[in-house]
């Protein structure tokens, strides 16, 4: 039988991070939304004031004559104001990392949805109930159906297609300001009309569900990223993180050409037994993060740490250009570093580093459950064997003659030891020597 496990506490944080990105992704078309409508109010007053200036006659036969176009900037500039206190309020609260509450929200569609049946009311009063009603002032309900997707929120979205039915229904069945009508309104036709309004509410709402799923696929996926990339980071590069997420893990192996890098810290178990474990771990974890550093400054990564030192590589699992360089200058970079983190320090530390360029198998290699990225070959070794080197010769920098050659007037320091053995290869092999 499968054991049953409950929720972890990274389960509960994952979730914890994913709701909180969603409110702030929220508040953001929040943001969007209220930016349009004050645009759109401030178009619509320049349209009105310029109509007004350039074509008097048109208003004033629109209106009968009975209304100024400025007596609607009475219900934009409020609408306007209050547009720009709720963008300051949301602002507000996104900068705090607080969201807005519900009710809030509730209450400020209440009041914007209400605004278009006040200029409704206006136009009522001026052209009559036939006239007005037939007039632009009910499609104004539909700029703020349409905006309502940006809240993200079906409620939301079908609670204005609502207010705006209702308004409609009861402007038409019952606000006659200029007398009673020749003839009874029609019942069945208005709510017709405010029916279709509400049913626009509620499509409107369901594209904004579908908006919110588009953004929580987006945003979960980014915050599963995100702890992939933090977990497995601390274990291998980000390079082969990157690497890994886009491919995928049953990414194949290919031939490469590597500057393969060894480092190793020159008799740090024996400086080790005489210290408390933690000193040493803080010690060995403050060298190796300007080492690493220093790496990433260079182009290169750590494949894997090997207790007191690592293998790092320059050109996988990315190409890089000139990597006998990076990994050479890197090198030099180390050894000053070193210096420096030595410099007044009780436990001096000092490193080995050998380096070759060659053709490596780069891959993920493992079991089908778990699988590393690294490289094998003779360069591999090779590299190795030089770092090891450097106990012989009382050395901490040496290269391969295919480094030194690779490289060339860059490398006109190196110092030749001569064709050397080495441990696992048949013949001598020529090793150079940098300071």
């Amino acid at each position: 039988m499968a054991e049953f496990r409950g929720e972890t506490n990274e389960d509960r944080s994952a979730t914890k991070d994913f709701d909180h990105a969603l409110m702030r992704e929220v508040m953001r078309t929040e943001l969007v939304r209220i930016k349009a409508l004050i645009a759109t109010s401030v178009l619509l007053s320049l349209f009105i004031t310029g109509l007004y200036l350039f074509d008097p006659y048109a208003v004033t036969h629109l209106w009968h004559g009975t209304m100024r176009p400025s007596a609607l900037f009475y219900i934009l500039i409020p609408f306007v104001l209050f547009e720009l206190w709720v963008h300051a309020t949301i602002s507000r609260h996104l900068k705090m990392d607080r969201d807005i509450p519900f009710y809030r929200r509730y209450i400020g569609a209440l009041i914007e949805t209400t605004m278009p049946t006040i200029a409704l009311a206006l136009h009522i009063q001026n052209m009559g109930p036939v006239e007005a009603l037939g007039f632009v002032g009910p499609l104004a309900y539909f700029i703020f159906i349409i905006l309502s997707t940006l809240r993200l929120d079906f409620w939301l979205s079908t609670f204005t297609g609502f207010v705006a039915a209702a308004e409609l229904f009861g402007m038409a069945m019952f606000y006659h300001p200029a007398g009673p009508p020749d003839v009874p309104p029609d019942a069945y036709y208005h709510g017709a009309r405010s029916a279709f309004v509400l049913i626009c509410g509620v499509l409107a709402g369901a594209v904004g569900v579908q908006l919110r799923r588009g953004f929580a696929a987006s945003i979960r996926a980014a915050t599963a990223r995100d702890r992939i990339t933090n977990l497995f980071g601390q274990h291998v590069s980000p390079q082969v993180v990157e690497r890994l997420m886009s491919e995928g893990a049953t990414t194949g192996s290919d031939i490469r050409r590597v500057a393969v890098m060894f480092v190793d810290f020159r008799s740090f178990t024996a400086g080790a037994r005489s210290r408390p474990p933690q000193d040493v771990v803080d010690r060995l974890d403050g060298a190796f993060a300007v080492l690493v550093e220093i790496l990433d400054r260079h182009g290169g990564i750590v494949n894997k740490f090997l207790g007191d030192g690592f293998l790092a590589l320059f050109g996988a699992p990315f190409e890089a250009e000139e990597a006998p360089h990076r990994a050479v200058a890197a090198a030099r970079d180390m050894l000053v570093a070193m210096n420096d983190i030595n410099e007044g320090a009780s436990w001096p530390l000092r490193i080995g580093i050998g380096i070759h360029f060659g053709e490596v198998v780069a891959g993920n290699i493992g079991s089908p459950r778990r699988k590393e990225y690294t490289v094998i070959g003779d360069t591999v070794n090779f590299a190795s064997r030089l770092e090891a080197l450097n106990k012989e010769f009382n050395s901490q920098l040496l290269i391969s003659s295919t480094v030194r050659d690779a490289i060339g007037e860059a490398c006109s320091d190196a110092v030749p030891l001569g064709a050397v053995a080495i441990r696992g290869y048949d013949r001598p092999m020529m090793v150079w020597q940098l300071g």
